[in-house]
């Protein structure tokens, strides 16, 4: 069943839309025939807006919506200014997260819980909330949907020094093929994707300048350096499949997007 037999149109909301993954989910989402709600920090409205603007220039109706995704009364606001203002939800991206070098990295003999529970309030408490809300909405409707999820390569394996990093991402593939398994009576889906390195702001380091996007990231994590570096688009691209009807018999997954790095 497609989009364009249905009698409504298909409404996503993505979190951490504000730029990189999160603004290609949304575009690729827009360019399919879905309504978007766009979700980032308060501080990145203005770049949410550029990207309503860009979705509108599809064709399609956008809202952007500040978010804290650690914050479940924000996430809860978020569904229900969806449903205000573009009539349902189908679609969950939990997109928003933290970098796997950023908060939290360094050696387990050296890790400061505090930090590394920053860490998992975004990549884990903000999935959780975000698959929680979309859910209870989806059920309400009665028309089943999508829950989609952001994991890792540091989901699918472990990296020194990106301990909490990969706590994280190893949990959303768990919470995911939980959600999978309890929701598959509402005739909702649960999967999640597993980026490797993207050209992204959040794997940006000087070097790189020198030696090629993403040299940087792939140094610290010992990656091969004849590992390719994706775009946006190319994560977008698993995303649009797994957000439209077709995708109806595969639950529970998570897909790697990452030129083999999990097989290296």
């Amino acid at each position: 069943m497609s989009t364009t037999t249905q009698q409504y149109t298909r409404v996503a909301i993505v979190t951490g839309a504000a730029q990189g993954i999160g603004k290609g989910i949304s575009l690729r989402l827009a360019a399919d025939g879905l309504d978007i709600v766009v979700a980032d920090l308060p501080g990145k409205i203005d770049e949410l807006n550029k990207v309503v603007k860009e979705i509108e220039g599809l064709g399609r109706k956008a809202v952007a919506v500040p978010t804290n995704v650690t914050k479940e009364e924000e996430v809860k606001a978020l569904v229900e200014a969806a449903v205000s203002h573009l009539g349902r939800v189908d679609v969950m991206v939990a997109n928003a997260g933290v970098a796997g070098i950023g908060v939290g990295a360094g050696p387990v003999i050296d890790a400061n819980v505090d930090d590394w529970n920053k860490c998992w309030d975004v990549n884990i408490r903000g999935v959780l909330f975000s698959y929680k809300h979309a859910a209870l909405q989806m059920i309400k409707q009665g028309n089943g949907g999508r829950l989609i999820g952001a994991s890792s390569i540091a989901g699918t394996r472990g990296f020194a020094n990106m301990g909490a990093y990969c706590v994280s991402k190893f949990a959303v593939r768990a919470l995911t093929q939980t959600t999978a398994q309890e929701l598959r009576e509402h005739k909702i889906t649960a999967n999640a994707y597993a980026p490797g390195a993207i050209d992204t702001e959040m794997i940006a380091n000087p070097v790189d300048k020198e030696h090629g996007v993403g040299f940087g990231i792939k140094q610290f994590m010992k990656i091969p350096s004849w590992i390719g570096t994706g775009q946006p688009s190319d994560v977008a691209n698993v995303v649009s499949f797994l957000a439209s009807p077709n995708s109806y018999f595969v639950t529970g997954q998570t897909i790697s997007v990452d030129d083999g790095i999990h097989l290296s």
